[in-house]
């Protein structure tokens, strides 16, 4: 027994050290290459983005420094599939559509690297007319009325590719770090760039890139397939692009509703509130890349500090010549993809369900909306023009308070805000609204476009010029105009943040007071300065630290990803913008002890000075799910509501190695195939042989051995 346990001690040993051989061997065969890749999402009618083949997609890697090096690839390819790096200045729709036109047999996988940069002018993945089927549409046409994409310079986004929302057969990989574009080009160098004639002849570095989609066709056919397999087990072959807008009121609603759920819920039709909305969400190609910094988040950081400099130079609700007016703070979730906050918030206003019974106030329908103000994309803050459908005194009338305040001397903003009225109006939330009324009352301030990098990688802090001043002074409280020119200057994105921002306050106080604004109080650069440092740089910051819970667990040190994602993704810039505006839009309640503020809507936050403070809160989440997935047998190709879903996956990533070539593939084969046949008939002669080759031990001698 001891002989039998010390056999089986040896043989596990054994396969220990084969296992861990096994595991060097592997290491040493593959490099893992850091990056994002490209995912796929589905709507009503098709499929757009990448994946690789089930066991990934494996390709050798040649790199493209001009057009040429992609000429080679596509006419005489010596020993394909290939897996061509490009910079991106020749990540163009043109060169992208010959790959794809190439087909999988000579192009198994894109890899962008981060090389180059300087030579890139323009990086615009999306339509020239973005969300191009929603919105106001044509007459008995599912296409923009607002927007003409056969006029590309004179459309929403003219340095659009259109790449975003094509359907690629091979997977394309970001690699944004230059340590690992390095790794990759010595690659290239040393194994495939050189005699070319002889590539089919040796081994070759390539890369495998595993970034499978399981979904296909269209949102329709996806869902109906997880539908039909989520009754037999847990599989998902997609799930619905979700997530959750964040709305807060100036005031406190005092309006309260009965609970009773069988009671039917009813308007206050006294209520009136000015709707005041941005974009919270932004997109691009790659998974978890893209801050979209010019294209939403100028517009979300004019809305937070808009609202942070009403609440503080506002008088009580009950001071206004109308006590029953309000604002109505919204960052819709999801506009990236067909409006599809804006259209669940119209949707939810339609049947009454917003807000949900929850909050314990009445609902709001349009009867309570006076007018809407989307502040939209802000490109080019010196040239921002106030676009309405058709010409009104409201619009009118909120113009000129605008450019009161705009060229007024005491301020020396020194901006000129021009009226543009027609159909063709930005790709903002308010084509929700004139979609279901074209008579809503909906002004919307938005820049003449300029920015080339629209919904891509590179719409980032340096695109938009952001440079952080990390300054230790008091960024909460509003500063004297002639102070504020103390810590930036007059060009300074901060600056013009807080400009934008005290301009839109100005116009909206004098809107809900009847009276002037004539202080010297403006909104403050230094907050807008910490915003944009945290959802540009690192969310570990001290305006979210300032919002969230003394003690709580500081942010990532990355700005938080503002994609919408799906039910169970990440939802941070969610959860950041609801502690923001439960912070900023909150009134203190310095009298309240912290054990006393623990139920909403009172809420305890760290404040400025990280000690812990009372606020009198109002701000909710409230879901950003298409209502396309709420009807039940809903048409998908209807075009009413966005259908974007996105396919699940298994795992996104890639790792370099040397391919064998074809001679030694078909050479290793040979040889096993020889040694199978050998093994073959030598087992045949020893099992025809074995009673020449293995006698029988005599029985005497057997005795002594037994």
């Amino acid at each position: 027994m001891a002989q039998q346990m010390k056999t089986v001690a040896v043989w596990f040993i054994l396969l220990l050290q084969s296992i861990t051989y096994g595991e060097r061997t592997r290491d040493k065969m593959y490099q893992p290459i850091v990056g994002a890749a490209c995912f796929r999402r589905l709507n009503g009618t098709h499929q757009i983005g990448c994946s690789s083949t089930y066991s990934g997609s494996v390709g050798v890697l040649h790199l493209v420094n001009i057009e040429a090096d992609l000429d080679f690839l596509l006419t005489s390819p010596p020993s394909p599939p290939y897996a061509p790096m490009i910079p991106p200045h020749l990540f163009t729709h043109r060169n992208l559509l010959r790959l794809k036109e190439a087909g999988p047999d000579i192009i198994s996988v894109v890899l962008l690297i981060n090389r180059n940069s300087d030579k890139m002018t323009q990086f615009s993945h999306e339509l020239n007319c973005p969300n191009q089927y929603s919105g106001l549409l044509k007459p008995n046409i599912s296409e923009s009325a607002t927007c003409d994409a056969s006029n590309p310079p004179n459309s929403w986004n003219p340095w659009g590719t259109g790449l975003l929302h094509q359907d690629f057969p091979f997977p394309i990989y970001y690699i944004a770090d230059v340590n690992e574009t390095q790794t990759l080009v010595n690659c290239f160098e040393k194994f495939n760039n050189f005699d070319y004639e002889s590539h089919a002849l040796r081994s070759l570095c390539a890369v495998e890139v595993k970034s499978f989609m399981s979904a296909a066709v269209n949102t329709e056919v996806c869902m109906r397939r997880t539908n039909f397999i989520n009754n037999l087990g847990s599989t998902k072959y997609c799930d619905p692009l979700e997530g959750r807008s964040v709305y807060a009121t100036l005031y406190p609603r005092n309006s309260p509703e009965n609970l009773t759920t069988e009671v039917p819920r009813s308007v206050n039709t006294a209520e009136k509130f000015i709707l005041v909305t941005t974009r919270l969400d932004t997109t691009s190609m790659f998974d978890g890349v893209g801050l979209g910094a010019l294209d939403s988040l100028m517009g979300f950081a004019t809305l937070t500090q808009v609202a942070h400099l009403l609440r503080q130079l506002l008088p009580p609700q009950g001071s206004l010549p109308d006590p029953r007016r309000n604002v109505l703070f919204v960052a819709f979730n999801g506009e990236s993809f067909d409006y599809i906050g804006s259209q669940r918030f119209v949707y939810d206003m339609e049947n009454l369900v917003f807000p949900a019974r929850s909050t314990k106030s009445t609902p709001i329908s349009f009867e309570n909306i006076e007018f809407m103000l989307d502040i939209g994309t802000l490109d080019d803050i010196t040239n921002i023009k106030l676009h309405t459908l058709i010409t009104t005194p409201l619009a009118q009338d909120f113009l000129k308070k605008l450019n009161n305040y705009a060229s007024s001397p005491r301020y020396g903003f020194n901006l000129d805000i021009q009226s543009d009225v027609g159909i063709q109006i930005p790709p903002t939330s308010a084509q929700s609204f004139l979609r279901r009324d074209t008579q809503f009352p909906a002004l919307i301030l938005n820049a003449v476009p300029a920015n080339k990098y629209y919904h891509s990688i590179y719409d980032d802090a340096v695109n938009v010029g952001f440079s952080y001043a990390n300054t230790s002074r008091d960024y909460i409280s509003l500063i004297d105009v002639s102070e504020s020119k103390n810590y930036f200057n007059a060009t300074a994105l901060q600056m013009k943040v807080a400009n934008v921002s005290s301009i839109v306050a100005f116009a909206l106080y004098e809107t809900l007071t009847g009276l002037q604004y004539t202080g010297n109080k403006v909104a403050n650069p230094l907050l807008a300065d910490e915003f944009l440092y945290c959802f540009l740089q690192s969310a570990d910051c001290r305006l979210f630290k300032a919002s969230s819970y003394p003690g709580s667990p500081s942010g990532l040190p990355l700005p938080p990803m503002r994609y919408i994602s799906v039910l169970g993704g990440s939802q941070e810039s969610s959860g950041w913008t609801y502690r923001l505006f439960g912070y900023l839009l909150s009134q203190p309640q310095p009298s309240v002890a912290k054990e006393n503020c623990t139920n909403l809507p009172l809420h305890w936050v760290a404040g400025i000075n990280g000690t812990g403070e009372c606020r009198l809160t109002t701000q909710s989440y409230m879901d950003a799910l298409s209502p396309a997935f709420l009807i039940e047998n809903y048409d998908w190709r209807s075009g009413k509501y966005s259908t974007w879903t996105e396919s699940t996956w298994s795992q996104f990533s890639a790792r370099i190695f040397l391919r064998p070539s074809h001679v030694h593939k078909i050479t290793t084969l040979t040889i096993g195939i020889v040694v199978l046949v050998i093994s073959f008939c030598l087992i045949y002669i020893i099992n025809s042989r074995s009673d020449v080759l293995f006698d029988d031990v005599p029985a005497s001698n057997a005795a002594l051995f037994g």
